[in-house]
């Protein structure tokens, strides 16, 4: 581990801090500290950064509320730029969203599959009403069919798993999961509130959950 003085700072005493969701791996923002504001980041364990506007001081979540909890603290192998990984209370942007990285300028043929895009894809069947789409006719059926749904593909995978059938339980458990996102996207439930769900969990005592399951 290095100190605060091996660093290289800019001529202003600057260094650049990408900001990382320790839960989702998304970039969220990329500020600026001085050395004051990496020692405060350090010592109070939340993100503290100099604002090259207002040249003050600036912890985030100061007046917003959405602060930052600092997991860890990396320089790249020049010390001249930070990764800070944190586990957020909000809004990372200004604006309101998730991440400040929102705007694509380039989107290439050979997008990566994720879970975000299929969750913006299911969304916007609900919004578009696609005709022929089965993702549409769940959302005009209502909250009741796509219970019902999610109930059939989760009998589907305790059948495939009892078989001890890899690759059926693999094709059911993608069909489980489209539908409980489509649940999610029906009752307003995004995959952040379920990543920071489980990042609670992660940072609580399990002997004490352990203890209550015991009892």
């Amino acid at each position: 581990m290095i100190s605060v003085e091996q660093l290289k700072f800019d001529e202003k005493g600057l260094i650049p801090a990408v900001v990382v969701d320790a839960v989702s791996k998304k970039v969220l923002t990329v500020a600026y500290m001085n050395k004051e504001s990496l020692e405060i980041s350090m010592k109070e364990g939340t993100t503290c950064f100099w604002s090259r506007s207002r040249k003050c001081l600036w912890r985030k979540g100061e007046t917003s509320g959405n602060k930052q909890h600092i997991v860890s603290i990396v320089t790249d192998c020049d010390r001249d730029a930070l990764t800070v990984t944190v586990y957020k209370d909000g809004p990372a942007c200004h604006l309101g969203t998730d991440s400040c990285f929102n705007e694509a300028v380039y989107e290439g043929e050979n997008e990566e599959f994720s879970l975000e895009a299929l969750m913006k894809v299911i969304e916007g069947r609900k919004i578009e009403k696609k005709e022929g789409s089965y993702t549409t006719y769940l959302f005009e059926k209502g909250i009741d069919k796509i219970l019902k749904k999610v109930g059939e593909e989760s009998t589907e995978v305790i059948i495939a798993g009892k078989a001890n059938d890899k690759a059926e339980t693999v094709y059911e458990i993608a069909d489980l999961v489209y539908h409980v996102m489509v649940l999610m996207i029906e009752m307003g439930i995004s995959l952040d509130d379920v990543k920071n769900e489980l990042a609670s969990r992660h940072v609580i005592d399990h002997k004490v959950k352990q203890e209550k399951m015991t009892k």
